[in-house]
């Protein structure tokens, strides 16, 4: 005897979908308060950016500010290991500070109109659904939670597939456990997430 399949509640009811995680919006440290652990872009307007970064505290010398900044491989093996590392110091006006803008309507990836920006700062970067997205492994990754909450700080390991189960997903780990399995070779524990949970940065 054939079961049906239990009818899905939320289908048809497109006001029920949780809401697309926040992007993220650029903002000169400058005008940000404490930097320890934050993720951070550095560059200079018209030549380009840089990010995958994080800064520690604002330093003072004479009349400059600086920002020491370190590659997130390196600040995660730092906090893991609690050793002290280089990290060169970059004029304040020259760091930008990662933060959540509000969620929105996301535009078309086809659309080249919508992607050209001002060079006169970092771009803000909309999420897009995994599904939509043209490749995953590697990538920062935002998990939508039930409650309409954003899990953070995680890295796909996987491209989108078909599990045992039949369920469109992608495999996760956080991003400690990514940058550890870069400088121990271990490999991560990682998280199996439906595909439309999933969205990358």
């Amino acid at each position: 005897m054939s079961r049906e399949p239990f009818p899905d509640p939320f289908a048809g009811h497109p006001e029920w979908e949780l809401d697309p995680p926040r992007p993220i919006v650029p903002t000169p440290a400058t005008m940000s308060g404490q930097l320890r652990g934050r993720r951070v872009l550095i560059g200079l307007p018209g030549h380009g950016w840089r990010s995958d970064l994080r800064a520690d505290e604002k330093v003072v010398q004479g009349s400059r500010t600086y920002v020491p900044v370190m590659t997130e491989g390196e600040w995660y093996r730092a906090e893991a290991e609690q050793t002290e590392i280089f990290a060169p110091l970059v004029p304040v006006e020259r760091v930008w500070v990662e933060e959540f803008g509000v969620a929105g309507l996301t535009l078309p990836a086809g659309d080249a109109n919508s992607r050209l920006v001002s060079l006169d700062e970092p771009a803000r970067r909309t999420p897009v659904a995994a599904p939509d997205a043209t490749s995953l492994s590697g990538r920062r990754v935002v998990r939508l939670l039930d409650d309409g909450g954003e899990e953070r700080d995680l890295r796909a390991v996987t491209e989108i597939h078909t599990n045992h189960e039949g369920e469109v997903c992608a495999r996760v780990t956080t991003e400690l456990d990514w940058y550890r399995w870069g400088w121990s070779g271990h490999a991560p524990r990682t998280l199996e997430v439906p595909a439309h949970l999933l969205w990358a940065e």
